[in-house]
């Protein structure tokens, strides 16, 4: 991984060395002909074969095979002469990508016997715009042929049946995600390379809306070609028009899924391919200074706190710490990268998110780039406003493991967190607080999945005011605290340090359940990797279908006057349950019984320590020396 520093205004990706060579639906139409396999497509005949070249990427339309041969007297365009006529500009094809939803155009032979690749992406051209999954499929497919040495001086043709909506839709966003470029640039470049470009205005406002960024007001949507128009009868006035709303367009399906309700088990973001993931988890364990030994399966690296106790409790008094409160989220990391943000699950899966995360600049203007190989750690909670039940997605981060490539797990905790709001989320508000200024603003914050802030982590000595005052007037669920130890460097895994504490009725254990012989819950954790049975009883919510919660996580808290568990909720975030030693741990907090009010006699006690009172008067003097200087 090599420092960035070619990246432009977007600050998505530096640009790869390779790019440098020089919803109109349309119902079903009562006038239709019968299906004929090789009719030539509305328009194919007068469609220009292909346009310039975008890098290593060449856009076309569909190349007929020889069966079609009968229907096209002159004008025709076959593999076999696409590859001909590419090859006369100087242009060895290695790769087709095609974009359509049928295979009749042509034999994938046409290609293959010649050498040349093919890959098949379908797509509904007439339907939708092409989904999330189609375009990352596409992106990864270029970018994977495009880094075999054997292909640098090979192109890719991209064809959809006409190569304009769909083929543009696809390459802007691998310019967007590649060249960093906004979308505007995107859409004029394809439309200087494939005249006129993209001219639905679904296909259009989709990558406006994917990117989060603002469409400009002069944007037009260029409009049909003549080819296209004079065709298909969509246009001709014989096809039957979509069902639009008051302002005559196409109902957007966004408000539909923006209004409804958001849970901590929503899946967020797209899954990235198989054939990455290892790669992926691989730069997390190097960021994390964590060697991968060797080819065995790689586990979710984050650290883990454990429950408080009788014993670790005494660690309050040999360490300072401060603490924070415990949300009742879904547990994530998130790596920042130049083609975008993954957050990363407790299964150690990675899903791609489009956010934005400029580094910080100190000469003033907008920023030069963005983040690339920065690490975090943090939960994504759901906040509701009491008042209205108006739902945000929120990530709170609560730690900073590298920055740009540069590891910082063995810093202080303290320094990390500082680091942190000076790095990722001051930058990210001032450039936010500046485009909401703009009058054509360049993104659109507002437009990401949620929003981002630092967790905040307190003075032990306000502990009580934290449980008392500040817990209940969340917007979120809380199950209790976590004590941070404020020297600690990062651990990842298990962290003997990391310390959380739950109120009494909320300790919980996360349990494999199964169903065996006579419909018999059964109970299973890990020991060693693998699954050891339980002799533990459990009461279900849903007693009258226990079948629904075999092979599933389930987490649950003890309930002391009836010697059983009781299951809270299906952990859909987790695939394995906890190890026995957690459980043990888990089982000596519940006998220990730490409650509310030994946890505070205990902090009071501690804070009058040497070791406290005189750290808390000089971080109290330096956060006064900090907020007055912000004010000057």
């Amino acid at each position: 991984m090599q420092q960035n520093n070619d990246d432009t205004r977007r600050g998505l990706k530096r640009k790869p060395e390779y790019m440098d060579r020089g919803q109109d639906r349309r119902p079903y139409n009562m006038n239709s002909k019968p299906y004929d396999r090789n009719a030539v497509p509305d328009g194919w005949l007068d469609c220009p074969a292909h346009g310039q070249e975008l890098g290593c990427i060449i856009p076309s339309k569909v190349p007929l095979g020889e069966s079609f041969n009968d229907h096209i007297p002159s004008k025709r365009y076959t593999p076999k002469q696409a590859i001909l006529q590419q090859r006369a500009s100087g242009r060895e094809l290695g790769l087709v990508i095609d974009l359509t939803n049928t295979t009749r155009y042509y034999p994938v032979s046409d290609w293959t016997n010649e050498g040349i690749g093919h890959v098949k992406i379908r797509c509904k051209g007439r339907d939708a715009v092409p989904d999330d999954e189609s375009v990352k499929e596409f992106c990864d497919e270029v970018m994977n042929f495009c880094s075999q040495r054997t292909n640098a001086k090979k192109y890719i043709l991209v064809h959809c049946t006409h190569g304009h909506n769909r083929t543009g839709y696809m390459i802007v966003h691998f310019l967007v995600r590649t060249e960093s470029m906004s979308v505007t640039e995107a859409i004029n470049k394809f439309a200087e390379a494939r005249h006129p470009g993209i001219y639905k205005q679904d296909y259009i406002d989709a990558l406006y809306m994917f990117y989060h960024e603002k469409k400009p007001e002069n944007l037009i949507c260029p409009q049909t070609p003549e080819w296209k128009r004079h065709s298909d009868p969509y246009f001709c006035g014989t096809a039957v028009p979509a069902v639009l709303d008051n302002y005559g367009h196409i109902p957007e399906q966004e408000n539909i899924v923006r209004n409804k309700v958001l849970t901590c088990d929503d899946v967020l973001g797209d899954p990235i391919p198989h054939n990455q993931l290892r790669a992926m988890q691989e730069v997390c364990y190097q960021l994390l200074k964590l060697g991968t030994g060797g080819r065995g399966r790689l586990l979710f690296p984050g650290s883990h706190p454990v429950s408080l106790n009788r014993d670790n409790l005494q660690l309050l008094r040999q360490r300072y710490y401060y603490a924070t409160w415990k949300a009742d989220g879904t547990r994530y990391m998130m790596l920042i990268t130049g083609d975008g943000c993954y957050l990363i699950d407790r299964k150690f899966l990675f899903q791609r998110i489009n956010m934005r995360f400029p580094c910080r600049y100190s000469n003033g203007g907008m920023p030069e780039r963005n983040h690339h190989y920065t690490l975090l750690d943090g939960e994504m909670i759901i906040d509701t406003d009491p008042n209205t039940q108006k739902q945000d997605r929120r990530y709170l981060i609560y730690d900073l493991m590298a920055i740009n490539q540069v590891s910082l797990t063995e810093l202080p905790f303290y320094e990390r967190w500082k680091l942190l709001e000076k790095e990722v989320i001051e930058p990210r508000n001032m450039e936010r607080e500046g485009l909401s200024k703009s009058l054509n603003p360049y993104y659109r914050y507002d437009l990401e999945p949620f929003s981002v802030r630092r967790k905040g982590f307190w003075l032990l000595s306000t502990v009580s005011k934290l449980l008392h005052k500040f817990i209940p007037q969340l917007s979120h669920s809380s199950d209790g605290l976590v004590f941070q130890g404020w020297d600690d460097p990062y651990v990842p895994r298990t962290h003997e340090g990391l310390l959380k504490w739950k109120y009494p009725e909320m300790n919980s254990v996360d349990f494999l359940f199964e169903v065996g012989a006579s419909d018999r819950p059964l109970l299973f954790l890990f020991e060693r990797g693998r699954k050891k049975l339980m002799q533990e009883n459990v009461i279900l919510k849903d007693a009258s279908d226990i079948s629904s919660y075999s092979g599933k996580i389930i987490e649950c808290y003890w309930d002391s006057s009836e010697q059983h568990w009781v299951c809270m909720r299906i952990r859909i975030d987790k695939e394995t349950p906890n190890d026995i030693n957690t459980y043990r741990k888990v089982m000596r907090s519940i006998k220990d019984n730490i409650t509310e009010d030994v946890l505070l006699n205990e902090i009071n006690e501690i804070i009058n320590l040497p070791l406290y009172a005189d750290r808390i008067q000089s971080d109290i003097k330096a956060h006064h020396h900090m907020v007055s200087s912000r004010r000057k």
